[in-house]
């Protein structure tokens, strides 16, 4: 008799867990992305974002609203030690043999070879995929990606967050609706959350509430980011990009430095010699930094069209992000930061020569604070003052806060 356990074990052992799993009380608060991720048509379903984000919790939504019965639908991670070594594409005609007809898989990058093994499931298999990954995780197959369909999770908005914390309903709104007709928004949304305050709202976003898992213990919250952050560097970097341990330290001290300095503060060549790296690893390690979702690369407008060798402007991903690493933040980069964490999420954005940044090269931002003027953009077509301090605009002057209800 083998002492591994077969395939059908292994089943077994994953309806027991995620039975269990089932159990487990799950928010009602859905994310922005719930309703075209659950209404996907697709066969395979693909959600990517940073640890953290809240890509199982969707998971687990999808699988509890679905209307299969029970015994069609099943839940899975790569992670667990029941799939240490199992192949998907077998694991998967295991569960279609008994009548599955639904399978979430969960950390999706944790399985070797998971592009050839889901690609086998599509053309083989009569049953529906969704599975989460990484947002490092580098998708290398061109005719593996033709066969599912995308979908980034990002970190909380600013308006998520306040309707979950105060269980409000405020709606989203496109860009092109907030440049033209933001006082009216501000002023509605202003009514819509009564006693609250915006503006404190928004300080409070900044230091906390980016990520879901600070409603789980508000007090640990700082600490459970820089374990977020040790997780993406040395499990999900480490193992995708194959980085040894000592590197990882050297990409550590690369996040540091980036947090405590100013976007333009550093060039590559004294940026590479604070860390002690090339020029080259340099750059390699930032792109790894970007693509995991710890910071952010706004390069030059420039660059759109020609390879110009403008530096790119490096950012936290995200002001909590700053919070967690940094101790005392710039207030100027604090407010960039929000406004790029909260832009890029649907917008294709670069950093201007006139102004501080280009939004779908059509609009020109300049963030500063409630007296911010027009001076540096005020011949520009399409110009706008994303102004922090201000509970409601007027002309082109929006407040910072709205560029929240993005998403």
């Amino acid at each position: 008799m083998s002492r591994y356990p077969t395939m059908k074990s292994r089943l077994e052992n994953a309806k027991r867990l995620y039975a269990l799993k089932l159990q487990q009380p799950l928010p009602k608060f859905k994310r922005y992305i719930y309703e075209d991720v659950a209404h996907s048509t697709a066969k395979l379903t693909a959600i990517y974002g940073s640890r953290g984000v809240g890509k199982t919790t969707l998971l687990m939504q999808i699988i509890k609203d679905s209307s299969l019965e029970d015994s069609k639908k099943l839940y899975i991670s790569c992670d667990y030690s029941y799939m240490q070594g199992v192949s998907l594409f077998e694991f998967a005609y295991e569960f279609s043999k008994y009548g599955g007809e639904l399978l979430c898989i969960d950390e999706v990058h944790e399985a070797k070879d998971f592009e050839l093994e889901l690609k086998q499931i599509y053309d083989f298999l009569d049953i529906k995929v969704y599975f989460t990954g990484s947002s490092a995780i580098a998708l290398k197959s061109p005719d593996f990606a033709r066969r599912y369909s995308m979908y980034h999770l990002a970190y909380f908005s600013f308006r998520e967050y306040l309707n979950l914390v105060h269980r409000f309903r405020l709606e989203s709104y496109a860009l092109e609706a907030i440049l033209s007709d933001h006082e009216n928004i501000a002023l509605y949304i202003l009514q819509e959350i009564k006693k609250q305050k915006i503006l404190k709202e928004y300080r409070d976003f900044l230091q906390v509430g980016i990520y879901p898992f600070y409603f789980e213990d508000k007090l640990k919250y700082i600490d459970r980011i820089n374990d977020t952050i040790d997780k993406i560097l040395y499990i999900d970097i480490g193992k995708i990009y194959a980085v040894q341990p000592d590197k990882i330290e050297n990409i550590k001290k690369l996040l540091t430095t980036v947090c405590v300095s100013k976007p333009f503060e550093f060039t590559i060549d004294s940026l590479s010699r604070e860390v002690g790296i090339t020029k080259s690893t340099l750059y390699k390690y930032l792109n790894y930094l970007h693509k995991a979702e710890l910071i952010s690369l706004v390069t030059n407008e420039a660059k759109r069209f020609a390879n110009i060798k403008k530096p790119d402007k490096l950012y936290m991903a995200n002001t909590n992000l700053l919070e967690a690493v940094c101790f005392n933040q710039d207030n100027g980069t604090t407010k960039e930061t929000f406004f790029v964490s909260q832009v890029r999420v649907k917008h294709k954005l670069h950093y201007a020569n006139s102004g501080d940044f280009l939004v779908d090269e059509t609009y020109l931002f300049e963030v500063g604070g409630k007296n911010k003027s027009f001076k540096q953009i005020k011949d520009m077509p399409d110009s706008y003052i994303a102004a922090d301090d201000i509970e409601v605009g007027f002309g082109n002057k929006i407040p910072l806060w709205l560029f929240g209800f993005l998403y």
